[in-house]
């Protein structure tokens, strides 16, 4: 079944325009006709079973029907990353999706190798994951920040999980109320002893191992969420 995210509300017998880029997935790559069935959502109402009603090279429309899924909103989970090469920021910001993240932030550290991303093209990362795994949520991506400027603007109800691969041993046993969390996963050069002084001074961070191997910064960001995900998550 072909799923599609629309940012558009969503009831029963809602007529849904499509944009160029949509139409051609549609009617160019998915080769739906007239009569097809989709499956849409939009992030915040649910799925929603829909009807081609319309095609074209630039455009098009659907028709609602019935729900066919509830809105699942993932925990209150963060996740902080340093961007690396482009295929492998995607890669994170895909499983970052996929396992169920409810805000992705890239930070700028000390040895972070790229200096530039595009938030629009990681966002659009964030929807396709959405639209294979069957999720009904798309975490939004964040601007590239300083991690130095996003630690001093904080909140102090939010744990932050530093994965800090100076700790290399046995994986942490995570403990601990669900609340609000969030991972820090650093580039592929670490933190700088700077970086790493500084988090292990401040009173909202935990900082934690991924194991007895230094893991790729891709690797890592997966393995931190699915930790956190199978100890404090929803698959707990």
């Amino acid at each position: 079944m072909v799923r599609l995210y629309v940012d558009h509300p969503l009831a029963p017998e809602q007529p849904v325009a499509l944009n160029r880029d949509q139409a051609h997935y549609l009617f160019g790559v998915m080769r739906l006709k007239q009569g097809d069935a989709v499956r849409l959502f939009n992030g915040h109402a649910g799925e929603y079973a829909a009807t081609v009603a319309q095609t074209g090279k630039r455009g098009g429309e659907l028709v609602v029907g019935a729900q066919t899924a509830p809105q699942r909103d993932p925990p209150d989970l963060w996740l902080l990353f340093a961007p690396i090469k482009k295929a492998r920021t995607d890669f994170i910001v895909e499983k970052a999706t996929e396992l169920g993240a409810a805000r992705i932030l890239p930070v700028q550290t000390d040895f972070t190798n790229s200096e530039r991303v595009r938030r629009d093209r990681l966002q659009t990362h964030a929807v396709e994951a959405a639209e294979q795994c069957g999720g009904t949520f798309v975490p939004p991506v964040g601007d590239l920040q300083r991690l130095g400027r996003v630690l001093d603007d904080w909140p102090a109800d939010r744990t932050l999980l530093f994965c800090d691969e100076s700790r290399v041993g046995p994986a942490e046993v995570l403990t601990g109320s669900r609340g609000k969390w969030a991972i820090l996963i650093g580039p592929e050069g670490g933190f700088s002893p700077e970086e790493r002084t500084r988090l292990r001074g401040l009173p909202f961070v935990r900082p934690v191992s991924l194991g007895p191997r230094i893991l790729r910064a891709d690797t890592a960001a997966v393995a931190a969420i699915a930790l956190w995900q199978a100890a404090l998550g929803d698959w707990a």
